[in-house]
């Protein structure tokens, strides 16, 4: 597997496989004004800029062969998915796999130096950070994700699909795939608000990876998921 820019080489003989092209978009800047790891928990939608996000998406897949849209079920990535959907005259579809990660701290204030963590009873959650003991395991967040992107890539083979999910299960795929260790540091993670990574499979292989952000470089400060 290569990373970057697509690449032409020379002409090789063999059976001839399908190229497929599934784009994974992490979803627009959510409207939370009181700051909580909004998680899993329903009703958090775009902000004005984060539909603003999702347009400038829309216009950058606007040449895209797209045959498919596929979201996770959380509004934010439902309503991220719309104008692109639309441009492309395709019903969204949902799949479970593309879920935001598990959290114990969801509707808490998790901020380093306030809110929950501060608190001495929430220490044991933060007992283990290489599963994490805290969430969803890793590597369970890894194989939906992986799961999610072969059934969204079947959908339209030889074509390109859009998957609209979160940041630690885009950020986790992307490790596993690339054979990195899956527990990481939060503010390294390469994976902006509307940004894409995007997977080329020849047939069920993955070929290449490429990362790049159509809507402009988010503010690192927004941390939400």
């Amino acid at each position: 597997m290569t990373t970057g820019p697509a690449t032409t080489g020379p002409a090789t003989t063999g059976p001839a496989t399908t190229r497929t092209v599934v784009h994974v978009l992490r979803h627009g800047e959510v409207h939370n004004p009181d700051g909580i790891l909004y998680g899993r928990i329903p009703g958090f939608r775009l902000s004005e800029n984060g539909r603003r996000q999702a347009a400038l998406v829309a216009e950058a897949l606007a040449g895209a062969d797209l045959g498919a849209v596929v979201a996770s079920p959380l509004q934010r990535a439902q309503e991220t998915a719309e104008p692109i959907a639309a441009a492309h005259g395709l019903e969204i579809r949902t799949d479970e796999g593309l879920i935001e990660a598990g959290n114990q701290f969801e509707g808490l204030k998790v901020a380093v130096g306030d809110g929950a963590l501060r608190q001495p009873r929430h220490w044991p959650k933060l007992r283990d950070p290489f599963t994490p003991s805290w969430g969803e395991p890793y590597l369970q967040i890894a194989h939906r994700m992986l799961a999610a992107v072969h059934r969204a890539r079947e959908l339209a083979p030889g074509r390109e699909v859009l998957c609209v999910s979160h940041q630690l299960p885009i950020w986790t795929l992307r490790r596993f795939v690339t054979g990195q260790r899956l527990w990481h540091d939060p503010r390294r993670r390469q994976c902006g608000l509307a940004s894409l990574t995007t997977l080329v499979f020849d047939g069920a292989e993955l070929a290449q990876l490429r990362y790049s952000e159509p809507a402009g470089p988010s503010d690192p400060r927004k941390t939400g998921a």
